[in-house]
């Protein structure tokens, strides 16, 4: 029987799920570029594929914002990996599951990388199945992509060939119509348009490291032999994503399994489908209770407040505590409705973690704005790492990044990190270089970028 649709309520976005099987492990499935949670059973081997994953866990699965079931959004407002969590963290809350192993799929690898670092205490497992870190000009040019971008908006769906991501059914007719059909009524040509725009800027490198969940990885490409005087060699890959992405991200995710499935299908219900499903399961029914995280990665803000030792000489010890006073319940207000935590509070300055660098980037511009009423301008430093849970707070060299950083900014100034700004692209914030920088104890030289605008 088909599951039935649900909907998580995700900020102001309503998210379509489903839910099947009652295995003693929950599995969430984050698909690739475009789903429907209820189309994907008109395609047997699609409804085979969930049901056999429903056999030995209870599978969770849903429609990314603005696909399938789920609300629509604007197709000028890019759906960021950040906001993806956010869905991804509503539908287990919906579904009451605290703790979860993530199977990535494609581009939805590189935001399950991200939940599994951010969120280590949620994440018993990772699966990454035909997946990459960074996507662009790793996968395909400029050129290519604005080839790719102007015919699927001229000719959508048609302007999909089927047999890309499944070579073994290109001379399928019927799945030729049924892929038509799923398309037209999965997206629209502006949020396939935008969602394909969005992809081609995901970059989660600097994350991989930052993950101790247990992780396997999967990919097909494989070699076959024939035997004896006619033997032969033929070589297939997943024509999307091929060994080389999964090598690089098995190699800079500690201790991650990487494991070669025959086959050149990038869909993973298409092809030889037990090799893949078997290793799933061995995975996780295997897999032990994972120690209490003590690593997790966040972002962290600094601010402080400019000019505070002639302000407070100025204002005398009374008016100067009043002050402050005043600062720190505007600060502590922005917090709240960004989602920040409190992690300190020095003199004048705030030390914060947001479990999303846009999050963060916002709440800093919103502080310096609302603090500007009390006559007072801040400087404000942001930086996303891996940070130690010590008694329930952040530390280690992140932290001190993040402290570097604010001390170089200027007056009403939120300066960030490489690693921040790359982060939150195709979140409409926008950034002025500010050079290359040493920061004191830290090694090598740092890029970091100003914030000019902070939609939202």
């Amino acid at each position: 029987m088909t599951p039935e649709t649900r909907y998580a309520r995700s900020g102001d976005v309503h998210i379509a799920y489903q839910v099947i099987g009652d295995g003693p492990v929950d599995l969430v499935f984050v698909p690739g570029w475009i789903t429907h949670v209820e189309l994907a059973w008109d395609d047997p081997l699609e409804a085979a594929f969930f049901r056999r994953l429903a056999s030995f866990a209870r599978l969770i699965f849903f429609d990314k914002r603005g696909t399938g079931l789920s609300d629509r959004v604007p197709v000028d407002q890019l759906p960021i990996l950040e906001e993806r969590m956010d869905d991804v963290r509503a539908v287990m809350d919906a579904v009451g599951s605290e703790r979860a192993a993530l199977m990535g799929v494609s581009e939805g690898g590189a935001m399950s990388a991200l939940f599994a670092a951010t969120y280590p205490e949620r994440t018993a497992a990772l699966i990454l199945y035909g997946s990459f870190a960074r996507a662009g000009a790793k996968l395909m040019t400029q050129e290519e992509l604005d080839a790719r971008m102007h015919e699927l908006q001229q000719n959508w769906p048609d302007a999909i060939d089927p047999s890309i991501p499944a070579p073994t059914r290109a001379d399928d007719e019927d799945y030729r119509q049924t892929w038509r059909t799923f398309m037209r009524h999965a997206a629209s040509p502006g949020a396939a348009l935008a969602l394909l725009r969005m992809n081609s800027q995901i970059d989660v490198r600097d994350v991989l490291p930052t993950i101790h969940s247990p992780t396997l990885v999967l990919f097909r490409g494989d070699a076959r032999f024939g035997h004896g005087a006619a033997a032969w060699r033929h070589e297939r890959e997943d024509p999307i994503t091929p060994r080389g992405e999964a090598e690089y991200l098995a190699e800079h995710i500690a201790d991650a399994k990487l494991v070669e499935l025959p086959g050149e299908d990038h869909l993973p219900w298409v092809g030889e489908t037990d090799p893949l499903l078997g290793e799933v399961e061995e995975f996780l029914t295997g897999v032990r209770t994972a120690p209490e995280p003590d690593r997790v990665l966040a972002t962290i803000l600094f601010t402080d407040i400019v000019g505070s030792t002639a302000l407070a000489a100025e204002l005398g010890d009374r008016g100067w505590r009043d002050l402050l006073e005043r600062h720190h319940a505007l600060v502590r207000r922005q917090l709240e409705r960004f989602r920040g935590r409190e992690i300190d509070t020095a003199g004048d300055g705030f030390v914060a973690s947001f479990d999303g660098p846009a999050r963060g980037i916002r709440c800093a511009a919103a502080i310096a704005d609302s603090v500007s009423a009390l006559g007072l301008s801040i400087r404000a430093g942001l930086h996303t790492g891996e940070c130690e849970l010590v008694d329930g707070k952040l530390a280690g060299i992140a932290v001190h990044i993040a402290a570097r950083i604010a001390a170089l900014a200027g007056s009403d100034e939120v300066l960030v990190s490489n690693t921040v700004k790359d982060l939150v692209i195709g979140s409409r914030v926008a950034f002025a270089e500010r050079g290359e920088h040493e920061l004191k104890g830290v090694p090598g030289e740092w890029s970091l970028f100003a914030v000019e605008a902070a939609d939202g």
